[in-house]
């Protein structure tokens, strides 16, 4: 990959995303400054809203708009947009619609992908006030998901990393390989995609992001950490105000881990979240309570997205 010039697109997955999409389409001028941008394309689930025409107003870019004609999910989006592309491109830079650009923050994503054989890079993201918005992860384990359901994921992940979230500011200062991050925002290489294969439309929404870099992994890729690319990130709130959207991540993360371990592991780990779930539903916590209605009754689990799934992302 030319690091100065590579061929880069832009997939922006939306739903109902109007009151954030003009904002992080405004922001890819300056932001793919110093690279070659060569196709912007917004991938959209069916909005009801004005998102459609939000993204063709007229801009120094051009933009296209991929209609999905459901609301089929994020990973739907991605593969809908990716297999839209024409034009030759190294990579995609795949952003939420809550996303805002720092000026010339897809050159040092670009150079790093280019450096050995690297599948994704996750640039430094940031609170709109400007503060560090912790997104790097560890790697699931049994412990963690333990310690995670008895004292919650915030405070296990402040107990020598007993979490799978990194909060200590110190590991976002430096470049180096992660597990996996938050998937608000990363550039994906096209070749590592040829040979990973598409995104996994099952999730509907949560965990996509997680298995894509996982399964890049398997397959001897690696995964980046860029600090020198700064983006902001609104985040998706939604999960912890939503029951539905909360249930189904919750059910997302179990399916994952099932996946990638034994039954007796994936036994213990299903138990470890109901549990979590259930201590929280007891104190009357309703996103709790629908997890756990959806861990428990496999009839309770989504099966298409929510009307009030609000641009589909990462939060």
């Amino acid at each position: 990959m030319n690091r100065s010039t590579s061929a880069i697109a832009v997939v922006i997955v939306t739903y109902n995303s109007a009151g954030q999409l003009g904002t992080v389409l405004d922001s890819l001028s300056a932001g793919c400054d110093g690279v070659d941008l060569v196709d912007v394309v917004v991938a959209d689930n069916l909005s009801t809203d004005d998102t459609v025409d939000v993204a063709k107003q007229p801009r120094d870019i051009p933009v296209r708009v991929v209609q999905l004609g459901r609301n089929a999910g994020y990973a739907a989006g991605v593969n809908a947009a990716v297999a839209s592309l024409t034009a030759h491109v190294d990579a995609y830079l795949l952003l939420n619609p809550d996303i805002t650009m720092h000026p010339r923050s897809a050159v040092p994503l670009a150079h790093a992908l280019g450096q050995g054989a690297r599948a994704i890079v996750f640039p430094q993201l940031r609170n709109p006030d400007g503060t560090l918005q912790p997104s790097l992860r560890r790697k699931t384990t049994l412990p963690r998901t333990v310690a995670e359901a008895l004292v919650g994921g915030g405070l296990a992940s402040r107990l020598g990393g007993l979490g799978e979230l990194i909060m200590e500011s110190e590991h976002y200062h430096s470049a180096g390989p992660t597990v996996w991050a938050t998937g608000a925002a990363m550039l994906v290489s096209m070749q590592a995609t040829r040979d990973i294969g598409p995104w996994d439309e099952s999730f509907l929404l949560y965990g996509e992001e997680t298995e894509f870099a996982l399964r890049a992994a398997d397959r001897g890729w690696e995964l980046w950490y860029e600090p020198e690319s700064v983006m902001d990130h609104v985040g998706g709130e939604q999960t912890v105000t939503n029951p539905s959207l909360h249930a189904l991540l919750t059910v997302n993360r179990v399916r994952l881990y099932r996946r990638r371990h034994n039954p007796v592991a994936g036994a213990v780990h299903y138990g470890a979240v109901t549990l979590g779930e259930a201590l929280r539903a007891v104190g009357g916590r309703r996103t709790a309570q629908a997890a756990l209605a959806a861990l428990l009754c496999p009839s309770r689990r989504l099966r298409e997205l929510p009307g009030d799934a609000v641009a589909p992302g990462h939060g």
